[in-house]
């Protein structure tokens, strides 16, 4: 049993107070992905920097937050919600305020891996003690003014930067971010209880340092795979060892007493469903908050405060339509909601594909709203169903993984958008003439919506032909992500045919004895 489940019900203003510092918290994350994101430009113009080290200004943050979060959740459990959170808020905050003073790249991509691991902790340490602070429908509540502070960080996180960095520079970002995480963490400190699972045991050490060795080196040969190329000793030699470690993580799970991630949960097809269902997004809307900003900035030639407000179109669905389909959930199959946004979504990327670099903005608002309608429907419904194909006891666990796979899915789904876009644009330049150690130089940097750097290497390429040959790739890029959002709208739809029935499978799952490596 829970230790604060003995605990006396807290006020009305006591759980007000947890509930405003977790959603200032989840308000925080999106801040913190969609913040710099539109920052990258005046960064890049600032302190300058490689087209790999401005990639890690977003990916080190991402890693870091998606590839902690499970033992961040193993932390709290053992140490204390309020503890943890406490913690979580006092790193983000003191990274965000270091971020405002950054003297240079590295500096920055060090930081941003800090401000991840605050955010994990954080946000699996919140969202555990509220759901020990409410109760049926009140938790129910209090969870869906989360997603909403998640939707507003995500619908007006770009326009808040753009009107920061157009008014005082990108460096402001950071600070009023350091404000919010600092709010958040005056208010735990006065009213959330301490509280910890008494049966929780050691952290999974092996398979968290495994888990996130792998995802590391992969995501950085991801990275760098454009610029040294795919066949290189380089690119081979952080494949393999990612995979080496994945292997290993495997073989230490299914040895583990007490595994960070229990693997038999994915015989389970709806559970494999969910886990899909929650990368998904990733491929065919959280990678365009990334990548639009550095095409309206860098290749349009928009502001950064008009940046932000195009960014609107994309995101402002999110603030209505995922509590729409859940009430649409009571009459339709979730799997059938799921699905349908996805192909909107697909169908809304195709679209956008036929907006070449140039054309009115608002010939780009029909597409972009078409995504962000189609992406908000399973958005709404993702997080329920994580937990509604296990059995109740295993309902942690089930959100700690799901959780685990859409942030740290988000993740990679940047790094490899971003190695194909790198890629893509490379065969465009050679299609227009211009390949050659110039265009090698010059690819990367217009990948990154970076067409002054990458006109200084490339003096014979005007900025028309150069926008050009970016408009070529970023159309080839669509293609591919309206396809996987497709494929995985199918397979959604294949796994989560019977979700009804899932958790009874999850149960006779469950009881089954755990299958163990012999030594």
């Amino acid at each position: 049993m829970d230790t604060n489940q003995r605990m006396k019900p807290a006020s009305p203003a006591r759980r007000a107070f947890v509930l405003a510092a977790v959603c200032l918290a989840a308000l925080c994350m999106p801040l913190s992905f969609t913040g710099p994101a539109i920052a990258i430009p005046a960064i890049a113009a600032d302190l300058h920097g490689t087209p790999l080290a401005l990639a890690w200004i977003t990916n080190a943050f991402m890693l870091s937050f998606g590839g902690c979060l499970m033992v961040a959740g193993a932390l709290a459990d053992r140490y204390g919600r309020k503890r943890v959170f406490l913690l979580g808020m006092g790193v983000f905050s003191a990274a965000a305020l270091a971020l405002s003073a950054a003297p240079g790249i590295l500096w920055l991509d060090v930081l941003r891996a800090v401000q991840g691991l605050g955010c994990a902790m954080a946000l699996s340490s919140g969202l555990a003690a509220l759901a020990q602070e409410f109760d049926g429908s009140a938790r129910a509540r209090a969870f869906s003014l989360i997603g909403t502070a998640f939707g507003v960080g995500l619908a007006f996180g770009p326009f808040l930067a753009g009107t920061l960095i157009t008014h005082t520079g990108w460096r402001a970002i950071f600070v009023a971010t350091a404000a919010a995480g600092l709010a958040a963490l005056l208010a735990a400190a006065r009213a959330m209880r301490e509280s910890r699972d008494p049966q929780a045991q050691g952290v999974d050490w092996p398979g968290a340092l495994t888990f996130t060795g792998a995802l590391s080196l992969f995501t950085y040969g991801l990275l760098q795979a454009p610029d040294s190329g795919w066949n290189s000793a380089a690119s081979l030699g952080l494949f393999s060892a990612a995979a080496l470690l994945l292997a290993l993580f495997i073989r230490v799970e299914r040895r583990a007493a007490r595994p960070m991630l229990d693997l038999s949960l994915f015989r389970l097809p709806a559970f494999a469903g969910v886990q899909l269902l929650a990368a998904a997004p990733a491929f065919s809307f959280v990678v365009l908050l990334v990548l639009l900003p550095a095409r309206f900035i860098g290749i349009e030639g928009y502001s950064a405060l008009e940046a932000g407000r195009m960014m609107i179109a994309l995101s402002a669905p999110m603030l209505v339509l995922p509590i729409l389909a859940g009430m649409a959930a009571q009459r339709l199959a979730a799997a059938h909601i799921c699905a349908s946004g996805l192909l909107l979504a697909a169908g809304g990327l195709l679209w956008l594909s036929t907006c070449a670099p140039g054309q009115s903005p608002a010939t780009l608002l029909g597409p972009l709203l078409l995504i962000g309608c189609g992406i908000s429907l399973p958005w709404g419904l993702m997080d329920g169903l994580a937990i509604s194909v296990v059995p109740v006891e295993r309902a942690g666990m089930a959100a700690g993984i799901f959780n685990t796979t859409r942030v740290a899915g988000e993740g990679l789904a940047l790094a490899i958008v971003s190695a194909l876009l790198g890629t893509f644009t490379m065969a465009a330049l050679g299609g227009a003439g211009l390949a050659g150690i110039g265009a090698e130089q010059a690819a990367p940097f217009l990948a990154l919506g970076e067409l002054r750097h990458a006109g200084a290497l490339l003096p014979q390429a005007g900025a028309a032909e150069l926008a050009q040959a970016y408009g070529a790739a970023f159309r080839h890029l669509l293609y591919v992500l309206a396809s996987i959002t497709t494929a995985s709208a199918l397979l959604i739809l294949a796994f989560l045919r019977h979700p009804a029935n899932a958790a009874d499978a999850a149960r006779d799952t469950a009881a089954l004895p755990a299958c163990k490596t012999p030594n």
